[in-house]
């Protein structure tokens, strides 16, 4: 018994002693799997004719699952009721679509499942995998292709929607405002794009980057870009390159909002340069007030001098636009001034300035000092901006010298008669070799304005340099660093970049963008050469 009892614990103590080391891992060993999901059948099949079915199911070779599948899959023509795609958020060897729609006649129909189809173990993709099908005799196959940019961004655009709409007796250019168009396609992780299984026709082409991804277009959020002239499928040409563009929208203000007692924003659309804003109410006889348009952005800033009043009326107006507004008033407090600088270290070429977060309505000079680091005192000149939140103290800066900047009480008062206090800035200026130069020559056989910008790697423009004919542009005094350069064609010689306008069959102003990115060190003035063509 004795001996029966060891032997039947010696045989658990090793069946403990293998599970236990089964458990500690997994085997590895072998290849990783690098294969995509492979088609086995589709119930219809793929490119099925006289297609009346309202249930599609697709088959693999291995568990998938679907990914992005909301962004990725592209139905063309698009369906008022999106059809039900499964599996969701589970592994299935197959793939359902339950067709919700009532489909049109003689009608070629495209699923393309971009890269959303992927094995359930690696994630290996099925690129821009399609199934289609005809309502009709065949299979429409005319395709377009092309490549889809935005001018002005270095980086390319991605997930952009391309769309072609019939072009029969009852179009106007407004469908776009209104309907999806009848082909779409989308560029997904490209810049690149194509239309398959399209039948021959006539056709408008554009692209959008749609923010709401409604396949509508709307100019207030969307970005657009099309082909000026109609296609006629089938032709010789069928390699398009787009350019999509920011529409300035019509004008277009919002009701004034208080920020806090005594100022105002109003919110707008569109060009608000040169808009008049006009206060209709009546005002004790020391009132003041000063408009803020800053440029680049979408408020106009209203100061004013407070008074007693539950509401301000006012009218807007810029040539045939003029809208009246009433303005609440509730906020008790008053916005303290508060003064700063643009920091301690001074390019040579700029001009020191001290901001301000309301408007400044008076400068006393005489109690502002320049003194340099052989405690001697600086002439000055002090420019007040046009905004009123901006001083300018221009004067003559040595290399590599010591500033301080003494601004007693008083020296400046604000809209609400509310003076600085004591303020003191010390800034420094660098010498001239530990800067930069860069040259950039523009190569081009067009005849017309260049305007020539460099950009940090921050993308923020820091020059700019207007030029009427291709010539050698001289940036100096740069700090070291990393920049690139971007050239618009400034075709009517406005000195600014000029957007597109659909509507209007005018396309935006050419930007071109040098591929070389710029090292810059101290002491250093590299040449280089840009060709446009």
């Amino acid at each position: 018994m004795r001996l029966s009892f060891f032997k039947v614990l010696s045989v658990l103590i090793l069946l403990s002693l293998f599970f236990n080391c089964a458990r500690r891992g997994t085997p590895t060993g072998g290849p990783k799997d690098s294969i995509p999901p492979v088609l086995t059948k589709a119930i219809p099949l793929n490119e099925t004719v006289n297609f009346k079915d309202k249930k599609i199911k697709i088959y693999f070779d291995e568990y998938i699952k679907l990914k992005d599948v909301k962004t990725q899959l592209i139905i063309s023509p698009p369906q008022k009721n999106e059809p039900i795609i499964a599996p969701a958020g589970t592994a299935s060897k197959f793939i359902s679509i339950t067709i919700l729609d009532t489909l049109d006649v003689n009608t070629t129909y495209s699923y393309n499942f971009g890269n959303s189809i992927v094995d359930n173990n690696e994630e290996n993709k099925l690129g821009n995998f399609k199934y289609v099908f005809s309502t009709g005799t065949y299979i429409d196959s005319l395709v377009i292709s092309g490549e889809v940019t935005d001018p002005k961004v270095k980086e390319p655009s991605k997930n952009l929607d391309v769309m072609l709409y019939e072009y029969d007796s009852t179009f106007t250019d407004s469908v776009i405002f209104k309907q999806k168009p009848r082909y779409i396609s989308n560029t997904l992780d490209s810049t690149l794009f194509e239309i398959t299984n399209i039948r021959k026709g006539k056709y408008l082409l554009i692209a959008l980057k749609d923010a709401n991804n409604n396949k509508i277009y709307d100019p207030d959020i969307d970005k657009i870009g099309f082909v000026k002239d109609t296609l006629t499928l089938p032709t010789n040409d069928t390699i398009f390159n787009i350019s999509i563009f920011k529409e300035v929208p019509k004008l277009k203000v919002i009701k004034p909002k208080e920020v806090s007692k005594g100022h105002l924003i109003f919110g707008f659309k569109g060009k608000a340069e040169d808009l008049i804003i006009k206060l209709l109410s009546e005002t004790p006889e020391n009132f003041k007030s000063e408009i803020n348009y800053e440029k680049g952005k979408d408020t106009i800033n209203y100061w004013y001098t407070p008074f007693e009043t539950d509401s301000l009326n006012f009218t807007v107006s810029k040539g045939d636009y003029i809208e009246e507004f009433t303005a609440n008033l509730r906020s008790s407090k008053i916005d303290t001034l508060k003064i700063t600088n643009t920091g301690s270290a001074l390019n040579l070429r700029d001009t020191f300035a001290i901001l301000s977060n309301t408007p400044i309505i008076k400068v006393d000079t005489s109690l502002i000092s320049i003194i340099d680091k052989d405690t001697l005192n600086v002439d000055f000149k002090a420019i007040l901006a046009k905004s009123k939140n901006k001083l300018f103290l221009n004067f003559d800066k040595k290399p590599a010298f010591n500033y301080s900047i003494e601004i007693l009480p008083n020296a400046i008062t604000d809209i609400y008669e509310i003076p600085n206090d004591s303020l003191s800035f010390k800034i420094q200026t660098k010498t001239p070799e530990d800067y930069g130069i860069l040259n950039v020559e523009i190569v081009s056989s067009k005849k017309t304005s260049f305007i020539v910008e460099l950009l940090n790697n921050k993308n923020v423009v820091v020059r700019t340099a207007k030029i009427n004919k291709p010539e050698n542009v001289k940036f100096e005094l740069l700090d070291p660093g990393a920049y690139f350069v971007r050239v618009t064609i400034d075709e009517n010689n406005n000195g600014i970049w000029d957007t597109g306008n659909f509507l209007e069959k005018r396309q935006p102003e050419i930007i071109k963008f040098f591929d070389k990115i710029l090292e810059l060190r101290a002491n250093w003035e590299p040449f280089e050469i840009f060709v446009i063509d």
